[in-house]
């Protein structure tokens, strides 16, 4: 395999749980050498599961062992000047540092930008937090659950009578992780132009809410002046059809927006009489005012089939339709498996394992797993020791110190 694309770049990555080891996982699938940096305990997402064989085990964690894919791993506990010392000395030879350490941690420890700025010029600094670092909410702690609320995507989800929802498993901590790899690419080029690096300052709030809220909710707001609303399994203000139809063994999410997807469908569906109703020519009202009404109607044709059979069907007729799929479904399915989307990763202490391959897939420099994550500390006398020159003993001595 040719080499990655970002092939001798040089990452330090000083993040946990997910954002900040999401945005590294993908810079190391491109080719980066990083260099993941924890806290003698771990990263947290090493005690959140599952867990390979269900058994509760920190080097086995499936969140963990996804992120980390990869990467070198060493341990310091910056609350002591040594451990800072040694990170210092790490990001001597660093392109980019990933951070997303908790509000004023890095300015307490002599480690934000502008402490470092002049002494690692052509360093890309990238952090991605909750709510950025420079904004009004720059001291805010959040949770995934916070930024889905703040980024305007709970206002859309759930039922109108019951508590919003949030779209499940993190992913505003995802996409605010990605949006830092993409600005931070940015941030390169810059550097290969002006010699220098710079601040790349991601709140995943505004990821989150200027690649959901601002497609599916903002042009109803300022075209029509409706706030986004919960319509449960329907997909707000929209024309109808625009659901998720239970089948004969799930469910489908159908929703020929556009007039020749629509007329499309409803040849598919065998030309209904209802259709030539006046009640039932207003899509809007259809979708708005009496969508239980509306979707009787065309309940029946989906309860016969399965979802793969409507899938093809609607593929086949150019209607837009996509099966709701369980995780079996996805590492069963004939296209990702066809593409070898999915890797098998031995791992020293969880087995061989089978893992989401790389999100990118570049013609001359493929993206790829490089190996599996690391165990806890599983790196440090060869970077600490083969790289920065710390002598073996004193290793040992910082070790029974707690300081890796």
């Amino acid at each position: 395999m040719s080499a990655g694309s970002l092939s001798g770049l040089k990452v330090v990555e000083l993040g946990d749980y997910i954002s900040a080891p999401f945005a590294a996982r993908v810079l190391a699938d491109l080719g980066a050498e990083v260099i993941k940096v924890e806290s003698p305990k771990g990263d947290s997402s090493r005690l959140q599961g599952p867990f390979t064989m269900d058994v509760p085990n920190p080097e086995a964690s499936g969140l963990f062992l996804f992120l980390n894919t990869g990467k070198l791993g060493v341990t310091l506990d910056l609350e002591t000047s040594t451990g800072r010392e040694l990170l210092l000395r790490l990001l001597e030879d660093a392109d980019i540092l990933v951070e997303s350490t908790a509000p004023g941690k890095m300015e307490s420890w002599g480690l934000d930008y502008s402490s470092l700025q002049d002494r690692f010029p052509r360093l890309i600094y990238t952090s991605v937090t909750p709510y950025g670092r420079t904004g009004p909410m720059k001291e805010y702690a959040g949770q995934d659950i916070n930024i889905q609320a703040a980024g305007g995507i709970s206002i859309g989800i759930g039922w109108p009578d019951r508590h919003p929802l949030a779209i499940p498993y993190s992913q505003s901590d995802y996409m605010g992780g990605l949006a830092s790899v993409l600005a931070t690419l940015i941030a390169l080029a810059a550097r290969d132009a002006s010699g220098r690096g710079q601040w790349v300052d991601v709140g995943s709030v505004q990821a989150l809410g200027s690649l959901i809220s601002f497609v599916y909710f903002l042009p109803n707001f300022i075209y029509r002046g409706v706030a986004g609303t919960r319509k449960g399994r329907r997909g707000g203000e929209a024309y109808f059809p625009n659901t998720i139809m239970e089948c004969k063994d799930g469910f489908v999410c159908l929703y020929p927006l556009r007039i020749e997807q629509y007329f499309n469908f409803l040849k598919l569906i065998g030309d209904p009489d209802w259709q030539q109703e006046e009640r039932y020519r207003n899509r809007r009202a259809m979708a708005e005012e009496y969508p239980d009404e509306s979707e009787a109607l065309i309940a029946p044709w989906f309860k016969e089939r399965t979802k793969q059979e409507i899938f093809e069907l609607c593929m086949e007729a150019k209607v837009p339709c996509a099966p709701v799929r369980t995780i079996q479904d996805v590492a069963q399915d004939v296209h990702l498996n066809a593409r070898g989307y999915f890797v098998d990763v031995e791992h020293p202490e969880a087995g061989t394992l089978k893992h989401p391959g790389s999100p990118f897939r570049l013609s001359e420099t493929p993206g790829r797993i490089g190996g599996p994550a690391p165990t806890l500390g599983q790196h440090n006398e060869e970077i600490l020791c083969g790289r920065l020159g710390v002598d073996k003993n004193r290793l040992g001595r910082l070790r029974m110190a707690g300081v890796v």
